[in-house]
Order: C-alpha cells, then structure tokens, then sequence
C-alpha cells in the first residue's frame, strides 16, 4: 500500500516508535526489504538516493517506477522516498515519477540558499500532494557507504536554528545531525542526546535520524525517547548481503549469489525493525 511520508509517521508518533527508511538501488534490496516489512508487518520506507545514480549503481527513472511497483503491491504501508537530493530539477523529476516523499539536502549550501531551496522544495512537493524532508546540520558524506568518523562538532545542528527552519519552511519532517555520520563507524558514535532532546523540545514535527547503521540498539531506544520517528539505514544491510555472498562456496550461478544475498539482507533488516518498532 502507498503512502506518503507524512502519513507513514504519524502511524509512528502513535506508536511512540522510529519506522525504518532503508536505501534500495537494485531489485534485490527492494525485495529484501518489502519482504521483512511484510514478515513483520510494520511499515517500511524504501529510497533512492541522488548520489545512487552519481555512482552508476542505479537511475532514478529505471528503479522508480519498480518501487512504485512494489510498493503498491505489498501488503503493508510503504512510502516512496527520494533521499538527499541536491538538485531541484531531479527533485521535480522523482515528484513526475511518481514518489510519495522527497527529501531536500541543502546542508552544504549557505543558510539562505538552504531555506530558499526548501522552500521551493515545499512548494513543489506540496503541488504534488507530496511529503518533504530536509536538513539542518550535516551527517557526512551522502549515503555513500563511506566510512564514518568522528565529527566536527560544528556541523551539528544547533536546535535554534533548528526551530527557525522549520518555521520558516514548513517541512513535514527535520534530518538534524547530533553525532551520526553516513557509512560504517571505525569506532563507537557519540550522540549528542541533550542536543537532541532541545531540538524535540522546539520543533514540531518528526525528526529523523540519518547515518543509522552501527548504533547499538540502547542507543536506538534512545534517540526514539527523544523524538526520533525515522532512521535512515543502509550500509549495515549491504555489507550482510556482502558478507552471506563471500561465505558461499559455490559461485557458478548469479542467481544463487543473490538469492544468499536477499535472504541476509531481509534477515538483517528484520532485526533492526524490531529494535525501531519496539517489538
């Protein structure tokens, strides 16, 4: 079943819950994920990244209308995310597409740029009966699998700012940056919770926690005290599928190579499900 983003949280604000947004750029992703979330029967988001088609992993208009697809056909709730993207005009082309929910990232960008373009952003998704996110702060390289480490302290949020965005913009949802980066962590990330518990203290609506892969499931209970309603994950999945593909002994048919793989990156999504639902 599709559904907005906005829809899809306010199931997880009722819930008092986080709802897992998982990137899938290839079929077998897609599958993985559609499958856990049935198994379970939680809602799901599934998402495409700008920087997914910069890597050649996949185009936008090829897996789009696939997740369309399937997530029609499943038997849950799923929206249709366009993560981090930087560029208005392949923000209008996902909402042409047909995705229930974009994301706008202009955290690289000045602080009048950034709230100009959103506000574009908004008023594009809201021609189209849409849902948008959008950021304040940065969580590192964009959904890259690159390796996450320490960051620089000025680049978190500042949950002033924070308020004036969501003000001034009229998001449906704030990615803010308290201490996750994108990637797999050579060490323990170190979240800023009161930065956190000040931005929910301020802002109205759900936040969202990007760079979730690694964080330890305390840490995942957390942040959902503390307002977290989606958490972004990616990089831990790919690497399970990686990993049931390396342990195979025999290698003579693609299809086997990606059945192995499905099978472990549904069982991992499965479980960071769990922790995010609560069950």
């Amino acid at each position: 079943m599709l559904v907005t983003l906005k829809e899809i949280l306010k199931i997880a604000e009722a819930k008092k819950c986080a709802i897992g947004s998982f990137n899938t750029p290839n079929m077998s992703s897609l599958r993985a994920v559609i499958a856990a979330a049935e198994a379970l029967n939680e809602p799901v988001i599934i998402m495409h990244a700008q920087v997914h088609e910069e890597m050649n992993l996949c185009k936008m208009d090829e897996i789009g209308p696939v997740m369309l697809l399937l997530a029609d056909m499943a038997k849950v709730p799923v929206c249709v995310h366009l993560d981090h993207g930087t560029d208005l005009d392949y923000i209008k082309r996902g909402l042409d597409i047909g995705f229930t929910s974009v994301m706008y990232d202009g955290s690289t960008l000045d602080e009048k740029m950034n709230y100009a373009n959103t506000c574009i952003a908004r008023e594009l998704s809201e021609k189209y009966g849409v849902s948008l996110e959008a950021e304040i702060g940065s969580m590192g390289a964009r959904e890259s699998a690159s390796t996450g480490e320490e960051q620089d302290e000025s680049i978190y949020t500042d949950p002033d700012m924070a308020k004036k965005f969501v003000e001034e913009t009229g998001i449906d949802a704030l990615a803010c940056a308290f201490g996750t980066a994108h990637g797999v962590y050579l060490k323990q990330p170190k979240l800023d919770f009161a930065r956190l518990e000040k931005i929910k203290s301020l802002v109205n609506v759900p936040l969202v926690m990007h760079g979730g892969s690694g964080v330890s499931v305390e840490d995942y209970i957390k942040v959902i005290s503390l307002g977290i309603r989606k958490i972004n994950y990616y990089t831990y999945m790919a690497k399970a599928g990686g990993n049931a593909v390396a342990e195979l002994n025999d290698y003579t048919y693609f299809h086997d190579i990606e059945l192995a793989a499905i099978d472990a990156m549904r069982r991992d999504v499965e479980k960071a499900m769990k922790v995010f639902a609560g069950l």
